[in-house]
């Protein structure tokens, strides 16, 4: 008998180990322990990355690997693999770190990071494919948990297989003990599907500026909406020292509807929206921020340092899982006169006292003003990289500018008033016979264009607005557009540059000696672009085709200084040039951004000293890049040259990320084709207008959203409680989203949760069911031998065995598993739906885009020909 009863234990015990397979998500995590890093001895982080919750939800620790940052403002990368293949959803993060060492933390999604090592400078990139923001921390921010049923979408086929966790040491004096540093986050988890999808909302301004002693200064910000529904539950205010109040709302049919208004010198965190609110197609999306210049002695702009501002408003939404968008921006103000209706309390502060001041802001003070140099030593890493960039380019092919007859078209730029520019070259044309060796231009016998060589349209209908500059020219090549609406145009045969009024026909300023290279102060040989500073008037002339230098003139003509040379053998260096052909003025940044042509690259340089910054290339370039454009809030716009015979590279247009150069789209055109696609210029709402030399045309291409099967990765989640008050808020989370038929909604999204719960129910009864019923099967037809053949005898004998063996089963199974367990027993943790979330301002770093594929890039091709001349 006691034989028996020791086989049927080992049975059970088989059984169980058997339910533990199935129960256990560490069973699919061989592949990742295989490669966990090991913590530094000095970190008290777990050693356990991985950490099962139950049959569905599991932990993923990631933690910096014992660093110790050398200087303050320093920013470094870590990755950690998605240890799962399937999706999967996160709904709870907790961090860990302390705002006397961490500035603020980000952490991202993506399928290939930057580097292999266990950590790096993330001046190199987060990733080398797409990423996407997915947490972010700062001031000490508790436990971030969202309301049930609401997770935002990782893993699975649309989303990224690796987390890189950005760390930004802001100021490195609490490392003077050289220990190092394992700051990092929890992740919570789960397999669950979840019926709405999370995502954030940023309103921010990118061109504020707020002049010295200014009592009252606003920035405002607005957007048509133009998506599927989304239902507001919190919102953030973040600005620098100068904010007093930020204010967002709905606008629909003029009826103002408040999100949430609050001050930015309170903690910054998210706040439940009082009442939710619900945006629909066609409403529009306003914030304000109020900013005062009283105590500043110079003009204060939107950048990422401690004297620069910010005016973010962040707004938290879920959608419907199957139209669910996890990021959405807007950086413009697409209707400032409905401002003049703004309800009055967005003009009024609130009134903050001085104990919450310095709970808020630490006991760092803030830096005296210096000058402009020094305010802009650091890039602005922050807004930037939260932009996702979630669209795709596609030609506009109604548009009938695409039919114009144009000479070759050199130059493209757009007006004040948004109206797009062409500078062509009429009947004249640039071939071998233009110029000899010397670079002396050799048709002067033909005279300058009599066409008029610059055409103003209108963006839309491509209607001839207004037409100057015959008789002006021999070969135009570059056009910009200063501020004032001012023209500056190039010409490679006159080696010279002209300033233009938009009324004048005779130029207003001229720069360099008509028909005469050079390569002093006074000369330039082929001249190809201008771009003008639209703060400090500043004027810089990328000297060309035949001297290798950008050279910065006064506002007035004035020589000032150069920088640059020609690119020697080998590998071009920084600040080395092989026809710096199209220049890129970053106001935002402070940057000068130079299309390197020859050398098949972006170089960025900084306005004020000219100092290098940064190189932008990718293999998809070719050995050619013509044209760089920039638009406000973080986008870049390129074009590259026709591949050289033997090589793979397509002439196309790129869409970067600004802030990490990473692609995050390309596009050719429907009708014709590009031959030698020579400016590309691009407006703040993404329309693209590229000008090709060759085919002497004009596309306009346009942002086409992605409703459908995008790819749902990427949220800035930060949700937590004001820890010093102990206050907790609950979201109001609104079940039950508007439709034209609410009935039916209502039972459809019933459905859906429905289902998703039904179908996990039943799948843990079956598993815990089934060895349960084999075992119980077992016992009966034992129990019929043993009555059989031994009497009643032996069935009290059994009975009594199989009680004890199904009394441990019970108790195996009876306690059942609290999935909120590993959370709940840390402190500080809160469970009451929706914590609040504080980061700092300066939340948005390196990165970039979701929902385009990143450009494919090919291996690098032979050595081509000469250039050609354009």
């Amino acid at each position: 008998m006691a034989g028996l009863v020791n086989n049927l234990l080992i049975l059970f015990l088989v059984f169980q180990n058997i339910c533990s397979g199935f129960r256990s998500p560490l069973s699919v995590f061989k592949r990742y322990k295989d490669t966990t890093r090991s913590l530094s001895s000095e970190c008290l982080g777990s050693n356990r990355p991985v950490i099962s919750l139950g049959l569905s939800d599991f932990a993923l620790d990631i933690r910096m690997p014992g660093v110790t940052p050398k200087q303050s403002d320093t920013y470094l990368c870590m990755s950690v693999p998605l240890p799962v293949d399937d999706e999967a959803y996160v709904v709870d993060f907790k961090p860990h770190a302390s705002m006397d060492t961490v500035h603020h933390m980000l952490l991202f999604g993506c399928n290939e990071p930057s580097s292999t090592e266990s950590y790096w400078d993330c001046d190199e990139g987060t990733c080398k494919d797409k990423s996407n923001i997915l947490y972010a921390w700062a001031r000490n921010a508790p436990p971030t948990r969202l309301p049930k049923g609401v997770g935002f979408r990782v893993g699975g086929e649309t989303g990224g297989r690796f987390f890189v966790l950005q760390v930004h040491y802001g100021d490195i004096s609490a490392f003077r003990d050289k220990h190092k540093d394992c700051s990092g986050v929890t992740l919570h988890l789960t397999h669950q599907k979840q019926p709405l999808i999370a995502g954030m909302y940023l309103m921010m301004s990118v061109n504020t500026v707020i002049p010295p002693g200014e009592k009252a200064v606003d920035a405002d910000i607005a957007c048509h909406y133009k998506r599927f529904p989304m239902h507001l539950f919190a919102y953030r205010v973040h600005t620098h020292r100068l904010g007093k109040v930020v204010s967002g709302y709905r606008v629909r049919n003029g009826q103002w509807t408040l999100i949430g208004r609050q001050s930015p010198q309170l903690p910054q965190a998210f706040y439940p929206v009082e009442h939710p609110v619900d945006v629909s197609y066609d409403d529009i999306l306003a914030a304000r921020c109020v900013f005062s210049g009283e105590g500043r002695t110079t003009e204060t702009h939107i950048g990422g340092t401690a004297n620069d501002e910010m005016c973010n408003f962040y707004i938290m939404y879920y959608m419907e899982a199957k139209h669910a968008v996890s990021y959405m921006t807007c950086t413009q103000n697409a209707n400032p006169e409905m401002f003049r209706n703004i309800p009055q309390e967005a003009n009024i502060p609130i009134p903050v006292n001085s104990d919450m001041l310095k709970m808020t802001h630490g006991h760092h003070e803030e830096m005296k003003d210096t000058d402009k140099s020094s305010l802009l030593q650091q890039a602005k890493k922050e807004e930037e990289e939260i932009l996702d960039q979630d669209f795709h380019m596609e030609e506009a092919v109604e548009w009938p500018g695409l039919d114009l007859k144009l000479g070759q078209v050199s130059g493209l730029a757009l007006d004040p008033e948004n109206n797009l520019v062409i500078f062509h070259r009429g009947d004249h044309v640039w071939d071998e016979n233009s110029f000899d060796s010397k670079f002396v231009y050799q048709q002067r016998g033909l005279g300058p264009i009599e066409q008029n060589t610059i055409l103003v349209l209108n963006p839309s209908n491509a209607k001839l607005l207004h037409a100057l500059g015959n008789s002006l020219f021999y070969l135009p090549h570059g056009l910009s557009i200063d501020k004032n609406g001012n023209y500056w145009v190039t010409d490679v045969a006159l080696h010279q540059v002209f300033k233009l009024g938009a009324g004048d026909k005779e130029p207003l300023l001229i720069l360099g000696v008509a028909l005469q290279p050079g390569s002093d102060k006074n000369h330039f040989c082929q001249p190809t672009d201008v771009a003008v500073d639209p703060i400090t008037g500043s004027v810089y002339v990328s000297d060309g085709y035949c001297n290798s230098r950008i050279i910065q003139f006064s506002p007035n003509g004035l020589y000032v200084m150069q920088w640059g040379e020609e690119t020697s053998s080998g590998k071009a260096r920084p600040g080395q040039f092989h026809i710096p052909h199209s220049l890129a003025l970053i106001p935002d940044f402070r940057q000068l951004c130079v299309a390197d042509r020859e050398n098949g690259r972006i170089q960025c340089f900084r306005l004020e000293t000219g100092e290098f910054i940064r190189e932008i290339k990718h293999k998809s370039f070719g050995r050619e890049l013509f044209a760089v454009s920039y638009v406000p809030g973080g986008l870049l716009f390129a074009v590259n040259g026709k591949p050289y015979p033997g090589q793979a590279e397509p002439v196309q247009g790129f869409a970067m990320n600004f802030s990490t150069g990473e692609i995050i789209d390309t596009f050719i055109p429907l009708r014709k084709s590009f031959e030698m696609p020579h400016d590309v210029v691009a407006s703040a709402d993404k329309t693209v207008f590229v000008g090709d030399v060759h085919a002497r045309a004009v596309w306009k291409f346009a942002s086409t959203e992605k409703m459908e099967h995008r790819s749902v990765k990427k949220a800035g989640i930060e949700v937590q409680e004001i820890k010093e008050s102990e206050t907790v808020v609950e979201a109001r989370l609104k079940n039950n989203p508007e439709s034209t038929d609410p009935l039916k909604k209502q039972e459809k999204q019933h459905l859906v949760q429905q289902t998703s719960t039904g179908v996990s129910f039943v799948l843990v009864t079956t598993l815990l069911v089934i060895p349960v019923v084999v075992l119980l099967a077992i016992l009966v037809f034992i129990r019929w031998r043993k009555t059989t053949v031994y009497g009643a005898d032996g069935e009290h004998k059994l009975d009594s065995s199989s009680g004890r063996i199904l009394g441990r089963l019970r108790g195996k199974g009876g306690g059942g598993l609290n999935l909120g367990n590993f959370f709940a027993s840390h402190k500080g943790y809160s469970r009451k739906g929706f914590d609040r979330l504080s980061t700092e301002g300066s939340d948005q770093e390196k990165d970039e885009d979701d929902g385009t594929d990143s450009e494919e890039e090919c291996s690098a091709p032979p050595p081509p020909p000469a250039p050609s001349s354009s």
